[in-house]
């Protein structure tokens, strides 16, 4: 049987999700994926394996994201939520479980993720949720910052906001949706593409809170996008900030609303 699984975590004092150690090892190794696979092992008292809709960097938080995995054991859906949340740390919860059917994939069968970043905009530094938020002492324009985003829209090369660590073939995305907008003392972004790149939202916000700080005009990130070149474009923002709210699928996979489109 395959299931498919929501899963939220704190990122904090985590490698990132994906697996550090050999595959088929589960020692230690500080990564989100290892810590699931072993609660989920321990569940079944078999090996489990993974797969996830989308790899989250080290820091990065996860609101729902999505995994599936195959088993023979039977287990109900509340043996898998409760069972494998009691054997995660305490940073880490499964949400939900359901069946799927033995061609889905939590990967390919997204058809877009959605992540949010949260600034902090005030002259002094966090207190409080400082591990959820990034921020900026210099008073931001959000609605200059919505606007430059805008030119984000559409299927583009984003060479100009992808790490120089990117594994992936090629640099076009299709960024679906972009919002800046402000919330009392913090700036949001919010964006939805099919899929993204190594760092891609944290270096778009990089690049939005240079406009944001009057620095750049807003046209300036359509002219990175032309440019393609990671040297000219601003920092990547901190990865503190940034909450993979997960991925969307159709209908049809049978799978909660908060991941359906």
């Amino acid at each position: 049987m395959r299931l498919a699984l929501g899963v939220e975590y704190d990122g904090s004092g985590f490698s990132g999700w994906q697996r550090l150690s050999a595959a088929g090892s589960r020692e230690p190794d500080g990564s989100l994926q290892t810590a699931l696979e072993a609660a989920l092992s321990r569940v079944a008292d078999a090996r489990i394996d993974t797969i996830c809709a989308g790899r989250t960097d080290a820091g990065v938080h996860g609101q729902c994201q999505v995994v599936h995995f195959d088993s023979d054991v039977v287990r109900d859906a509340r043996g898998w939520v409760l069972g494998t949340t009691a054997n995660l740390p305490p940073t880490m919860a499964v949400r939900w479980c359901v069946p799927v059917a033995g061609d889905f994939s939590a990967r390919f069968s997204a058809r877009a993720r959605r992540y949010r970043y949260r600034i902090l905009n005030r002259s002094t530094r966090p207190g409080l949720q400082r591990q959820y938020l990034g921020w900026e002492r210099m008073p931001l324009d959000a609605q200059a910052m919505h606007a430059a985003a805008q030119a984000l829209v559409g299927e583009r090369d984003f060479s100009a906001f992808r790490s120089v660590q990117c594994q992936a073939t090629h640099a076009r995305r299709d960024l679906q949706e972009i919002s800046v907008h402000r919330r009392g003392a913090e700036v949001v972004v919010e964006v939805q593409a099919n899929a993204f790149l190594h760092h891609m939202v944290r270096n778009i916000v990089g690049s939005l809170l240079v406009v944001g700080r009057g620095e750049r005009p807003s046209a300036w990130i359509a002219e990175l996008l032309e440019r393609r070149d990671r040297t000219v474009a601003g920092p990547t923002a901190p990865a503190a900030g940034l909450l993979f709210l997960g991925p969307r699928y159709p209908r049809g996979c049978g799978l909660p609303d908060e991941v359906s489109l």
